[in-house]
C-alpha cells in the first residue's frame, strides 16, 4: 500500500497489517462495485419479474452497503486509509462494469458472478489472514464469504429451468 501506516501495535506485524490492508482494499473495491451493480441492476430491471427482481436486488445491495462500511473500517483499524473513489476501486476491483441496460435474467447471471468473483477475493485473503492470528479480519471474511456465496446460490436458482 502506498499510504504510510501510523505505529501501531496490535500484536500484527507492520509487514502483516500492511498485506492484509492491501487485501482488504481489493475486497472493497470488489465489493463497491458489486454493491453498484446491483443498485443499478434494482433501478433499471423490467419484465415480468420486475416486483420480485426490484425487492430482491434492494436487499441485496442494501446488505452490500452495510458490509462496505465494515470492510472500510477494518482496513483503518490496522492503520490504513480506505480506498473510496471511483478511480480507486476500478484499478482495485477484479470485477468490470456492465455496459447498457441487460435483459433481467441477463443482470442475474452478471450478479451471480460477480458475488462469485466477491468470494474469491474474500477467500484468497484466508491464508494470509490465518497466518497472522489476525482474529477479527478472519471473521469478517467469514461473515462475507457466507453472504456471498449464499446469494450466488440464490441467484444461480432463479437461473435454472
Amino acid at each position: 500500500m502506498d499510504a504510510k501506516a501510523s505505529k501501531i501495535d496490535i500484536g500484527l506485524s507492520d509487514e502483516s497489517r500492511a498485506a492484509i490492508a492491501a487485501g482488504l482494499s481489493g475486497l472493497l473495491a470488489d465489493s463497491y462495485t458489486l454493491y453498484l451493480m446491483t443498485h443499478n441492476f434494482h433501478w433499471n430491471v423490467k419484465g415480468p419479474m420486475f416486483n420480485s427482481l426490484h425487492q430482491m436486488f434492494m436487499a441485496q445491495y442494501t446488505e452490500q452497503w452495510t458490509a462496505l462500511d465494515l470492510i472500510a473500517e477494518r482496513i483503518r483499524a490496522l492503520g490504513y486509509p480506505a480506498p473510496g473513489t471511483y478511480s480507486e476501486f476500478v484499478k482495485l476491483a477484479t470485477i468490470k462494469e456492465v455496459e447498457g441496460v441487460p435483459k433481467a435474467m441477463e443482470m442475474v447471471q452478471h450478479l451471480v458472478t460477480a458475488q462469485e468473483a466477491t468470494a474469491r477475493t474474500a477467500r484468497k485473503l484466508l491464508p494470509l489472514v490465518e497466518g497472522a492470528d489476525d482474529q477479527p479480519t478472519a471473521d469478517l471474511l467469514a461473515q462475507r464469504l457466507d453472504t456471498h456465496e449464499k446469494t450466488a446460490w440464490m441467484l444461480r436458482s432463479l437461473l435454472e429451468e
